[in-house]
């Protein structure tokens, strides 16, 4: 991979991180995220996504965000930089699929609002139908989401871990279902184990002479 900073930091954006005085620092550290590809660690949090936003640009310059997501591991990194994934049917309008069709270059935000990281990635798309991928390739992505029709490549060419600064706590459904499943099963068994006591309570009660 090459480093964020060479991808990004162009003459403009130097520019102005000399006058906010923030230039020194970057120049400083990022040559020390040089990575050839993902950590295990990356691999780890990839593969553990339910969704990435993707950003393409149109002939003209308009930049485009998409949301893409499908069952938790629904992204796999394969040959240490490169991630595939299903693309499901959609609202059909194809506006990422026909701005990756005249420029493949596309940035991407892989987010845990649960624990407050964001993993950005500048990376080379191509979207395949899903008859023409290699069988390995479909067979590396499961099931448990809805049938694809696609399947995504990204040659990430960059990435950085950013500031989790400003990044909302939030927790899915999943999560929250992990965390509170449990307790309301004991709730419900506590409510029976009681209603049990007093029903025997009142039979006794009217029982007696």
């Amino acid at each position: 991979m090459k480093n964020y900073a060479d991808v990004m930091f162009h003459e403009a954006v130097a520019e102005l991180q000399k006058e906010d005085g923030s230039y020194a620092k970057y120049q400083k550290l990022y040559p020390h995220r040089q990575q050839e590809g993902f950590s295990e660690a990356d691999i780890a949090f990839l593969q553990s996504r339910e969704s990435i936003y993707m950003a393409s640009v149109d002939p003209e310059g308009w930049p485009y965000v998409q949301h893409r997501g499908g069952p938790r591991g629904f992204l796999k990194v394969v040959g240490g930089k490169k991630i595939v994934c299903a693309d499901y049917a959609g609202n059909r309008q194809f506006i990422s699929m026909g701005n990756l069709a005249r420029d493949d270059r596309v940035s991407i935000f892989a987010m845990d609002y649960e624990n407050q990281r964001r993993l950005k990635m500048q990376a080379r798309a191509r979207l395949r139908k899903a008859a023409d991928v290699e069988l390995e390739v479909l067979e590396l992505l499961g099931e448990g989401g809805p049938e694809a029709e696609r399947v995504l490549e990204l040659e990430v060419i960059a990435m950085d871990w950013n500031c989790p600064k400003y990044i909302p706590r939030m927790y899915s459904e999943a999560a929250l279902r992990e965390v509170i499943g449990p307790r309301i099963a004991a709730l419900k068994a506590e409510n029976e184990r009681l209603r049990e006591a007093l029903e025997s309570f009142i039979g006794d009660k009217s029982n007696k002479p």
